[in-house]
């Protein structure tokens, strides 16, 4: 009996160990609530122990990757404008003017998979914001007028962000390597639609009325609150949104076939550039394809990489070399973009990405360097969420995926039981020339051979 009994105690003491070991791998520390009205608008609330201020991130789950009518891309990014220009009770202006006297930072930011609009205010006005806020999402109201004036705004935008190389490149890369998914264009857009814009009021209602519906949307309140309060303001201000019957269905992009490849002719002084990108997975939770090509981003293509230090800082043949490879719902491009110091060494840069992508296919990387990575990036990560706008933005970024805060821990999760053989091993799959997308830019008269 006694040695059941030590069993017993031994068993307890060893489930608790376990569960505190959970809890200590935890990158989001703090306590979150998750509900769900009865209209399905998802409300996500964390009490922080930053005083005083409060930070509400609403997130639509609605972004280029939804625009799959011909002629009709940019209405995502177009609908962040429009959101600002007024709604039924609340005149155009009035909601700058809500904001300015509320001391109060407001923006949005359009991507992908996600429109997203958020605030950070004094906790005694969370009332007054959820309610103008509510009243837009629900009630957004404008003139043909106004909705004209927007287009014009948008089309200024997209004018001035064409002038950058790297603008131009990034929409030349989409179309290259997507043929049939909406990845294929920008947030912004083709310019011929957004020069259409004036003409399309009726579709912009139509768009708004489709995506903007409270089953895609969640709102994130972050700061010194109290969950119960939050959750019933929301209702009394949300509970009447009426849910939405759009559905939808994402084209597929088939498989690539052969490598592509795309130059720009540049009409003004520019140094060249070069993006190399190869087809990789969508984001999971549950597979492992992407988590492991996170770890070797950073590995393979991070400043603390061979060919960082071999390229910018030893040969100093590139001015700037950046991996890029963020979680989207579908299938997306593992791309890195370098800024090459002298045209004649574009293609020189060019091979030694390619080359770099390669060597990982075979080459397995230690064991140390991949326990260090998982260190640093979940140290990164947990150091950046230092503000309650700083947690609520990073919680957008997951809820757009899953709409569960939960997404981060899993990550997480993933990363850490990702091998040196995992990672050798999805590099192989996806690597491959066939996946291989390549853009070059450089000033007219001497570009890429």
């Amino acid at each position: 009996m006694k040695l059941l009994l030590v069993f017993f105690v031994l068993f307890l003491a060893a489930a608790v160990i376990n569960a505190d070991a959970q809890q200590a791998r935890k990158v989001l520390p703090y306590q979150y609530k998750v509900d769900d009205l009865a209209n399905g608008l998802r409300v996500v609330t964390v009490p922080t122990d930053y005083p005083n201020l409060v930070s509400v991130y609403t997130v639509v789950q609605a972004g280029s990757r939804n625009e799959v009518e011909k002629n009709r891309s940019g209405y995502a990014h177009f609908f962040e404008h429009l959101m600002f220009r007024g709604s039924e009770n609340y005149a155009p202006g009035r909601f700058d003017e809500v904001m300015k006297k509320a001391g109060a930072s407001s923006n949005a930011y359009t991507s992908d998979d996600r429109t997203v609009y958020h605030e950070t205010f004094a906790k005694e006005d969370l009332d007054e914001v959820l309610k103008l806020e509510a009243d837009r999402f629900q009630r957004l109201k404008f003139t043909p007028e106004q909705f004209k004036t927007e287009a014009g705004a948008v089309l200024g935008e997209y004018s001035k962000n064409s002038s950058a190389p790297t603008f131009k490149m990034y929409e030349v890369l989409r179309e290259t390597a997507f043929n049939n998914h909406t990845y294929s264009h920008t947030t912004m857009g083709y310019i011929a639609d957004i020069k259409d814009y004036p003409n399309q009021f009726d579709y912009a209602l139509q768009f708004f009325n489709r995506f903007y519906r409270p089953e895609n949307t969640t709102i994130i309140v972050v700061g010194d609150i109290n969950q119960a309060d939050v959750l019933q303001k929301i209702k009394q201000y949300y509970g009447g949104w009426e849910r939405g019957d759009f559905k939808q269905l994402i084209p597929v992009e088939p498989l690539q076939k052969q490598a592509r490849s795309k130059h720009i002719d540049w009409e003004s002084q520019t140094l060249p550039y070069v993006m190399v990108a190869y087809r990789a997975p969508a984001f999971s939770e549950t597979e492992k394809d992407k988590a492991a090509l996170d770890l070797l981003s950073a590995i393979a293509f991070g400043e603390n990489s061979d060919i960082y230090q071999k390229l910018v800082l030893e040969q100093q043949k590139a001015a700037r070399l950046a991996p890029d490879f963020d979680n989207h719902l579908d299938p997306e491009l593992f791309t890195v973009t370098a800024e090459v110091k002298n045209v004649n060494d574009l293609n020189y840069v060019r091979d030694e990405i390619i080359k770099t992508y390669k060597r990982f296919t075979t080459e397995k990387i230690s064991q140390k360097q991949l326990d260090e990575t998982r260190s640093r990036i979940r140290y990164g990560f947990s150091m950046a969420m230092n503000s309650n706008d700083a947690i609520a933005g990073t919680l957008a970024a997951f809820v757009a995926l899953r709409r569960s805060p939960e997404t981060i821990d899993k990550v997480f999760a993933m990363y850490d039981s990702i091998t040196t053989e995992d990672i050798r091993f999805y590099a192989e799959k996806y690597f491959k020339d066939n996946n291989q997308t390549v853009v070059t830019l450089a000033t007219k008269k001497g570009g890429a051979k």
